[in-house]
Order: C-alpha cells, then sequence, then structure tokens
C-alpha cells in the first residue's frame, strides 16, 4: 500500500533533501480516491514565527489512488517544520511523520525542511576523494632531532609500548608520555598514503602543547617542537601537494592550555606573563576569572583547559584577523581547518572565522566536530546555522558512523536506510558530498574493537588495558571491517581513515585508540582491500556528487546506488554481509542502462554474483 506521503521520496516531495533559498519545490499527498477529502493544506513555519498556508490543489486519479499537490518556494534560510492540515470525511486531521519519513494521519512529528542560501558551494577538490586522520604523535617518526623540547615530557624508547593510562601519584591524567611521531615522519609516508588513494591528510592538533592529545594549545603560532619546525610543516605541505595530497589542520578555539603563554598557569613561560600572572596581562580579557586568579571558566570544568571569550575582539582579531592565526597557516600551505566541539563555538565567532578563511580562496575547507545532526542542532540555547551559509562546508558524520557499524554489527536493516537518509534529507547537497565518513576517530574506540570486541560498557580503563581482541574475534573484525568499509567508501560524502584502521589497528577508547601505527606488523590484506576501494572510488566520478537510493536492504545485503545525471553515470553496490553467495538479476540492478560494467563482483548467466562478506559494483551508463 502506498504511503499517504514520504519525504525520502521525490514522488512526494521534489526535489528531494534540502533546498536553496528561493527553490521552487512541488509536495504530494496520496488517498484512495474514495476517501473524501476537503481543504487540503501544506503547513510550513521557522520556529518562532508564523506559519504560512498553502493550498493543495487536486492532481488527478492513477490506478485508484488521488494526488493534491502544491509548489512552495522558501523565502528565508534556516530549519523549517512543515505538516499537512485537511478535512477527512469533514472532519480535520493533520499528516505528521512517523519514524524516519512516511506521513500518518494525526500521531507524529513534524517533518524537517532545510535551507540553505542561494548558490552556496563547498570545495570541488574534495569530492570523490579520501582523507586520512593522522594523531600526529603516533604514526611515524623521522628520527630526526628536534630542538627545544620541554624537560617534562616522558618519550617512550619503544614505538610498541602501550600508551600510558595510570593516574599519577595525585590522581592525575597527565597525558604526559610521547612516541614521537613528526612532521617528516609523516612526509616520509606520503608514498604510502597516496597508493591507499588519498587525497586529503587531516592533522589532529599540531601546535605547541603540553599533552600529547595537544587539544590544550600552549601556542597557535608555533610547531610543537616535538613534531618539528614551521619549515618541516611548509616542506610536508609542498611534498603532499606534489602528490595530489592537501593538508587540513585542527583548530581548538573554544580553550586555550592553561599551560600556555596566554593563561602560564604553571610559570612555564615566565612568572609575571600570562593571564593567570598578570592582571595587566593582555590576554587577560580572553578569559571569564569569577574570582582571580584560582577560579576561572574552564572546559567542562578541566581547570587545565581555560576558556576563552571567542568573541573577545582581541581574541577574534588574534585567531580571525587579518593576518591571524587562521591565514598563517593556510599561508604556509593548510588547504582549510577542522574546528573542536564546534557546538561551543559562538555564531558570531565561526561567522568571523569563515570570513577569514574563505578570503584566502573559497577552496579552502573549514570542517565542525559536530556529533549530532549539524541542522537541527541546539547548544547552549541556540537554535545553530552551521550548514545554511557563511560557516561551516561540512561536519564530522557521527550519524552515518554509528548507522553503518550498528548494521554491520547485525543490527535493524531499517535503522541503516533511516540514518543515512536523514541526513542526506536534511543537510544542504554541497555539505552532503563531502562530509567526513569515518568509522573510528580519536574519541572513539577502533571499529574493529568496536564490530569484534567485548562492548566496553561502562568498563574502565584497568578493564580496557587488559582486553585485546582473540585470534577469532580478530580474524571475524577484519571480515566485519572490509563490510564496513564498503559503505564507507560509497556512501554520500568522502570516506576519512583513521590512521591504522586499514592496518587492522585495535583499541578500546582514549588512550588505547590512539597506539602508534604498527609498521610492520600491518594486516597486509586490509591495507590491499584498502587500495582496492580507493581505486574504484577515484576511477568513477559518480562517487564525487552521485545521489543515494537504498534499493534493497536485509539483515544479509545491502543493495544501494549513486546516480549523477549530469554525467549520465550510476552505480549500483552490493554488499554482501552473509557466510553464503549473493545471486542478483542483472537485467533488475542495470534496467534502462545503454551500457554497463561489472568491475567488483562476477556477472554469469545473466547475474550477478557476489561474494560471502564481498561487494560487487556495476558501473551504469544512463
Amino acid at each position: 500500500m502506498r504511503p499517504i506521503y514520504d519525504c525520502f521520496s521525490e514522488e512526494y516531495k521534489s526535489p528531494f533533501g534540502a533546498l536553496q533559498r528561493g527553490e521552487e519545490c512541488r509536495f504530494t499527498i496520496r488517498f484512495p480516491e474514495d476517501t473524501m477529502i476537503d481543504e487540503p493544506m501544506l503547513v510550513v513555519f521557522r520556529p518562532g514565527y508564523k506559519e504560512r498556508f498553502i493550498k493543495l490543489e487536486d492532481a488527478g486519479t492513477e490506478n485508484g489512488i488521488r494526488s493534491y499537490s502544491c509548489l512552495y518556494a522558501p523565502n528565508d534560510t534556516g530549519l523549517h517544520h512543515y505538516y499537512f492540515s485537511l478535512l477527512i470525511n469533514r472532519g480535520r486531521h493533520y499528516i505528521k511523520k512517523n519514524g524516519a519519513s512516511e506521513g500518518v494521519i494525526d500521531n507524529g512529528d513534524l517533518f524537517q525542511l532545510t535551507v540553505f542560501e542561494a548558490g552556496m558551494t563547498t570545495p570541488d577538490w574534495l569530492k570523490g576523494g579520501i582523507m586520512y586522520q593522522i594523531f600526529p604523535d603516533r604514526f611515524a617518526k623521522s628520527g630526526a632531532v628536534h630542538e627545544n623540547i620541554p624537560y617534562d615530557r616522558k618519550i617512550h624508547t619503544d614505538w610498541n609500548d602501550m600508551p600510558d593510562w595510570r593516574p599519577d601519584s595525585r590522581g592525575n591524567i597527565t597525558n604526559n608520555d610521547y612516541f614521537g611521531g613528526d612532521l617528516k615522519g609523516i612526509e616520509r609516508k606520503l608514498d604510502y598514503l597516496a597508493g591507499l588513494g588519498v587525497t586529503v591528510i587531516y592533522l589532529n592538533p599540531i601546535f605547541e602543547s603540553h599533552e600529547n592529545h595537544r587539544y590544550c594549545t600552549a601556542d597557535y603560532s608555533r610547531i610543537d617542537p616535538l613534531l618539528g619546525t614551521e619549515e618541516d610543516f611548509v616542506s610536508l605541505c609542498a611534498a603532499a601537494k606534489e602528490k595530489g595530497i592537501k593538508i587540513i589542520l585542527d583548530g581548538v578555539f573554544s580553550h586555550t592550555g592553561a599551560d600556555s603563554i596566554y593563561f602560564n598557569k604553571t610559570g612555564r613561560y615566565g612568572n609575571d606573563t600570562g593571564a593567570f600572572r598578570d592582571p595587566e596581562s593582555p590576554y587577560r580579557e580572553w578569559y571569564s576569572f569569577s574570582h582571580y586568579p584560582d577560579v576561572y571558566e574552564s572546559w567542562w570544568g578541566i581547570t587545565t583547559l581555560p576558556n576563552v571569550n571567542e568573541n573577545n575582539p582581541s581574541y577574534t582579531e588574534y585567531i580571525c584577523g587579518e593576518g591571524g592565526i587562521l591565514q598563517k597557516w593556510i599561508d604556509l600551505g593548510a588547504a582549510g581547518w577542522r574546528l573542536d566541539v564546534a557546538d561551543e563555538l559562538p555564531d558570531e565567532f565561526i561567522d568571523n572565522l569563515n570570513k577569514s578563511v574563505k578570503s584566502k580562496g573559497e577552496d579552502k575547507v573549514i570542517y565542525g566536530e559536530v556529533w549530532e545532526d549539524a541542522t537541527n542542532k541546539e547548544s547552549y540555547g541556540v537554535r545553530r546555522r552551521y550548514l545554511i551559509g557563511g560557516q561551516l562546508d561540512s561536519v564530522m558524520n557521527y550519524p552515518f558512523k554509528e548507522a553503518v557499524l550498528n548494521y554491520i554489527k547485525g543490527g535493524d536493516p531499517r535503522i541503516l536506510v533511516d540514518g543515512v537518509m536523514t541526513i542526506v534529507e536534511h543537510y544542504p547537497k554541497p555539505s552532503v558530498d563531502i562530509l567526513m565518513n569515518f568509522l573510528s576517530t580519536h574519541d572513539t574506540e577502533r571499529a574493529i574493537t568496536r564490530l569484534a570486541g567485548d562492548d566496553v560498557g561502562w568498563n574502565g580503563r584497568e578493564w580496557q588495558s587488559q582486553h585485546e581482541l582473540t585470534y577469532e574475534q580478530y580474524a571475524y573484525g577484519i571480515v566485519l571491517m572490509k563490510c564496513a568499509m564498503v559503505l564507507q567508501f560509497f556512501l554520500p560524502g568522502i570516506p576519512s581513515i583513521y590512521y591504522g584502521d586499514e592496518a587492522g589497528k585495535e583499541g578500546y577508547k582514549d588512550p588505547f585508540n590512539r597506539g602508534t601505527y604498527p609498521w610492520g606488523a600491518e594486516n597486509d590484506d586490509l591495507i590491499e582491500f584498502t587500495r582496492e576501494l580507493g581505486r574504484i572510488r577515484r576511477a568513477n566520478r559518480v562517487f564525487e556528487k552521485g545521489t543515494i537510493r537504498f534499493a534493497d536492504v536485509t539483515g544479509e545485503y545491502a543493495v544501494f546506488e549513486r546516480e549523477d545525471k549530469s554525467i549520465g553515470e550510476k552505480a549500483v553496490i552490493i554488499l554482501n554481509r552473509s557466510k553464503k553467495k549473493l545471486s542478483k538479476s542483472a537485467a533488475e540492478l542495470t534496467a534502462g542502462a545503454s551500457s554497463y560494467s561489472v568491475i567488483r563482483g562476477s556477472c554469469e548467466n545473466g547475474m550477478i554474483n557476489t561474494e560471502p562478506f564481498g561487494y560487487s559494483v556495476i558501473i551504469i551508463k544512463i
């Protein structure tokens, strides 16, 4: 039975997804022709504004179903909601959303319509590409001798050590152990990354900081001495560019380190400088003290991370001003920024940040760390406007991560479809095309551990340090990783590989997910599989901007399509996550094609065959 309304289908809402301001969209509802319908209306509103009522006209009957349709073009950007109001057999009723997309009578939620600025674009060079995320201390070390290393750092002599995880004698987690990964080490591994098909490297923080994660910035203007020098950064960017790879940096702008040139709580930078030690410091107004100097606002109450007032004119100018921090590192070779905890950055600051970065070229990219749906996110009582123009280009795609991993572990197939399609529906298409699609990050357990290991639950560091995958779990985890990576590489957005995931690296949460890359002990089979996915992705332009449609998804397999009508190409991807061979009719999968080629999988007797825990890719000319 056909639904009354389905926001995922262009039969009901065309075009699908978010709209540009002023873009016309057709909304359609459908009922059996013997249903008495009067006064059908589309009701649209922005939160805090009055409703608009648009009449739906009778659009005729086909196969016993009568359609009612209207056109609507939004005048304002931002988050909109809508529903339908009508009389059914002379009684007033409303069509609202049940589940992710379908309309039901009276019971349900409001539908969402995202409206973004007309003409909004995102950098084309990212589309169809592959990202690689590097935690700099743990990827590769060059062996170069670095100068001016702070005296209080512990340097591991064994690259294969487990990161320190026990609290010190005072019960504090110091994050003071380092392995010596550096920028020259990354540069020496560029051939390896290029071989994976990588087109962009995302570096976790590289600026001077006094904890190994470097999210407690000590000096935004200086490379951490253990990583190298400014010249090393310029060299890395230049060498990467020669291989078709760009570099984006991690910007931590909601807080600094207490142990920094700006705050200087520990006195590392002198006895009478910094906001903590000098009430006349030029940095004093960056911070909020309720009882100077001992009581101050800090990030999540962590006193080593004092919050900054991002909209303080002095701070904004330092970060976003002409020749400021953002522009300095772009001028030295960076292609853009990823913003740490973007939901804790005020809109005005992100506006200024966008202007600063984009003044260096519209091809410079801005990503944000947002864990939820970025189009309807609220933080600190404010509805955020990240993706409607003038702020972020796109975001880290945590919703995809959860949908993919849950499905591969045997979860409900509907959750995969709904999870992916909701994000694609809500986000502007330019943002969808460059979504950062990852399976693990520095903030989550490694994907192979999540897929095949024991559930971490509420178990603490002691438990996590003692639990590794068994041989059987690891072998099964590799199989599941391959399945997850098929989705990661071929769904909309760009795959973001967390360093070592492609080599079979395992580990629970911080710091166990931040171990060193296993040079010399990689899983070569998984690396070659990653290369294969990269070759297919980069050889077929349909993965740059193609739309998404799930054709058939069960607990055993998923069939979905990417289509780009502008180049006359479609890709059909079959993921078989079962233990048995899967055969699908080639005629059905390629219906309407002028020609097609099977570039992964086999085709025999008119059937596309996909091996157990395998995948097939068919490229179709339309």
